[in-house]
């Protein structure tokens, strides 16, 4: 086997892995369902939330299995083609998938985010099943237009902002599900049960989003800069709004909407919790429906 197909068979290997990871946090919360809170000195109920750890470690092991060879297989793509592994739609896809998988392991081995672990491992599947099956191209060598150190720049750090982007769109979504359930518990007189137990609380989720979306629209700002520089380079203008360059504006005009309302405007959960989901729906459109729908300077995705 070539470089190429090995690179192939370790993502779709990654893709079903992460499919497994799925299933195994889908047993996690459902196992939880109806499970009380956990109090000082409470000893019942220890056979099944042993049974709920249980899953929860093994998901975020298999996650981690898929996570290796998801970023062996952008590594040896990287090697088939001899050049940097993000030249069409396929490699752009997978290899902020990569980035992100990798950084949802370490806000779960690092701060005790594996709450996070439906949804991330949802998010992979879905992705890496759509550019394995829908995004695959043979690899080829790169365009005139992406011969730029300024590229490569510009990838990595969207790669790097998207990651946060995602963590932190889902952070948002946990978020409304769990204010939902802290608004039904006091209405009740009673407290969060289940699974969502083990869930910060709404105000932690709010201000967890918050902050990986403090570091991720600086990043996206400076990714907007270098793909200008880029621009510069290979076409001879800074800014020829194309589809794609619009498109990465209106995203930043988004999150940075979102950090105003949230850091001047004093808004707290829902409304900004719904601007972050609006947002990362933009990020994904400009990512991959620009490409599919649109024809502009930055038509090379390669399908």
């Amino acid at each position: 086997m070539t470089l190429s197909e090995w690179s192939y068979t370790a993502m779709v290997t990654a893709a079903v892995l992460y499919l497994l990871a799925f299933a195994l946090c889908s047993l996690e919360w459902a196992s939880a369902r109806g499970l009380a809170p956990v109090r000082p000195g409470d000893g019942s109920e220890d056979v099944a939330r042993t049974r709920v750890d249980f899953f929860g470690r093994l998901g975020l092991f298999v996650t981690t299995i898929g996570a290796a060879l998801h970023l062996s297989a952008v590594v040896l793509r990287g090697l088939a083609a001899n050049r940097a592994p993000w030249g069409n739609m396929y490699e752009f896809v997978t290899a902020a998938l990569a980035f992100g998988a990798l950084l949802y392991l370490v806000l779960a081995f690092r701060f005790g985010m594996r709450w996070l672990g439906l949804g991330a491992n949802l998010v992979f599947t879905i992705g890496l099943g759509v550019a394995v099956t829908a995004f695959y191209v043979d690899v080829a060598p790169l365009v005139p237009a992406l011969h730029s150190v300024w590229f490569v720049i510009h990838i990595v750090a969207a790669c790097i902002a998207g990651a946060a982007f995602n963590i932190g769109a889902l952070t948002s979504v946990l978020y409304l599900i769990r204010d939902g359930a802290e608004r039904r518990a006091v209405e009740r007189g009673t407290e969060v049960a289940g699974y969502l137990a083990k869930v910060p609380s709404a105000k932690r989720l709010d201000l967890i989003s918050y902050r990986l979306h403090a570091f991720a629209v600086p990043l996206w700002t400076f990714t907007i800069v270098a793909g200008a520089i880029w621009a510069q380079y290979a076409w001879g203008r800074f800014w020829n709004w194309d589809p794609k360059e619009t498109w990465s504006l209106i995203t930043w005009i988004i999150y940075v909407a979102y950090l105003h309302a949230r850091a001047t405007a004093g808004w707290r959960g829902r409304p900004v919790a719904i601007i972050a989901i609006v947002g990362v729906i933009a990020f994904w459109f400009n990512f991959i429906g620009v490409n599919l729908l649109f024809s502009g300077l930055h038509s090379y995705s390669g399908i």
